[in-house]
């Protein structure tokens, strides 16, 4: 071998090793009200969502990742600690996240990583530590924050690793007038969902939240060619998820999978080969922990979940056993807890006065009123009319496999005795470890559960779950 041949070779394994030990660049995009199945990787074959669909086939796919809070602020709360949201002190809506936590974009940045928020915001003031820029914006002109992406992108220092929160309103209502992207005919491209009726309000409803979505997807096509254009493709794990289920009656704030399963589509040249499906059981308080190890952090004791990051090598291997979620007040007087397996899941209520029709965006949305006026005439399935069931039951027991739409609650059923028994005791070890308490006077209804109206409660808040006992203190991970 010559002196200059082997120049070469120890020059291009010196340029693989330095390549290998580049920290990851890692961007998480959190879409706000929108259903796993409202993705075309997902099924939905409505629905245009071409570049989410190539995030899926370029990387993983997880189809059993769930939600600790079918609510916006929860569920971010929760991923943001890795901690379930009664163990965050916010567990309520718009609730902020108290200055003694961990936040794992935090943790990113004391390593030497540029952290920056982009778009929604409401963790709180004391997140703001966790990022070098915050760049919040409101639904101005029609668009959905992701307009400061690219620039974003271009303006981050280039001698540091970086970490981006994502957090677009699209497709949070009220519904842009106009949207970039493409557009769906109501006729046409519109997959009603069997908790709502087929009437014109309704596709007209679901066609403005579809263009959102669309025009979502559209921004991470753009992201996609920003990161190739600057050579930063192979070393940049994209996520790509949602806070909790669409803004419809039957969805968001429900702990059935219509409200806690959520879309996650993971790509990483780098460190993750295209075309994969993860069945493994994972909850939203994994992720922080995970991209924590990704980064070498260790993540301490404060973060409830565990890291998953084995799963990107080998998805076919098991998990979580359980995954736990919780409804607490988002705009209405609510406590529900849930804990589920992949084959069964068990809701206990501890407001079953009350109905569950979702909160006031979704329960004035043309959607529900076309509900209403259907329900009048007595032309309701069983799960439409579930959004306004009162009293609801206290407790309630589903076969995933057999009922996946979660229709038929099979608590009386003898034949699910010992499951139903063991899935009460895991929730209820759970609720202890964790210290979740169930608060005599919860932040009441602000606002009125027909017409929307507000109320003189409004404003008022209660005590919040898990207070008492000091929950946001408390680090145990409970049942895995």
């Amino acid at each position: 071998m010559t002196r200059r041949y082997f120049l070469l070779v120890v020059t291009f394994l010196l340029g693989i090793v330095a390549h290998a030990a580049q920290p990851v660049n890692i961007i998480f995009i959190i879409g706000d009200d929108i259903s796993w199945d409202d993705i075309g990787a997902y099924g939905n074959g409505k629905v245009k969502t071409p570049n989410l669909n190539r995030l899926a086939r370029e990387g993983i796919k997880f189809t059993n990742m769930f939600l600790t809070a079918s609510s916006c602020s929860p569920s971010r709360t929760s991923i943001l600690t890795g901690r379930y949201p009664h163990n965050t002190g916010a567990a309520e809506l718009h609730s902020p996240l108290p200055a003694h936590l961990k936040y794992f974009p935090e943790l990113l940045k004391q390593k030497g990583y540029y952290t920056a928020l982009a778009g929604k915001w409401h963790e709180g003031p004391n997140t703001r530590r966790a990022y070098d820029t915050l760049l919040v914006n409101q639904t101005q002109n029609g668009e959905g924050g992701e307009a400061q992406w690219i620039n974003l992108l271009k303006s981050r220092p280039k001698n540091k690793p970086f970490f981006f929160w994502l957090s677009p309103y699209d497709a949070h209502r009220p519904w842009s007038a106009t949207t970039n992207g493409p557009q769906h005919d109501p006729a046409r491209d519109v997959e009603v969902p069997p908790t709502l009726t087929d009437t014109r309000e309704t596709r007209q409803d679901l066609v403005a939240y579809y263009n959102e979505i669309a025009r979502l997807d559209r921004c991470v096509g753009e992201l996609e060619q920003e990161l190739a254009a600057q050579g930063l493709s192979e070393n940049t794990l994209i996520i790509f998820t949602a806070d909790n289920g669409r803004p419809f009656p039957g969805s968001k704030t429900r702990l059935t999978d219509a409200g806690i399963k959520t879309p996650f589509l993971v790509k990483w040249p780098a460190g993750i080969g295209a075309g994969q499906t993860c069945q493994s059981l994972v909850s939203t308080v994994d992720i922080a922990p995970t991209l924590l190890a990704l980064a070498g952090i260790d993540a301490g004791p404060t973060f409830q979940g565990k890291s998953f990051a084995r799963l990107f090598k080998n998805p076919g291997l098991e998990f979580r056993k359980y995954v736990f979620a919780e409804h607490n007040w988002h705009d209405y007087e609510a406590y529900e807890r849930s804990v589920r397996t992949k084959d069964f899941l068990y809701i206990m209520n501890k407001r079953p006065k009350l109905d569950n029709g979702g909160p006031i965006d979704a329960n004035q949305s043309p959607s529900a009123k076309a509900l209403k006026a259907a329900r009048k005439s007595g032309k309701l399935s069983p799960l439409q009319e579930d959004a306004f069931t009162t009293p609801r039951p206290s407790e309630e027991f589903f076969d995933n496999f057999k009922d996946p739409l979660q229709v038929e609650n099979l608590l009386g059923n003898h034949t699910y005795s010992q499951q139903i028994q063991t899935l009460k005791k895991v929730l209820a070890l759970w609720q202890n470890d964790t210290g979740d308490t169930v608060p005599e006077h919860l932040t009441p209804d602000w606002y009125d559960r027909e017409t929307g109206e507000a109320l003189p409660a409004k404003d008022k808040r209660g005590e919040m779950p898990g207070a008492a006992k000091h929950a946001d203190r408390i680090n145990v991970k409970g049942p895995f």
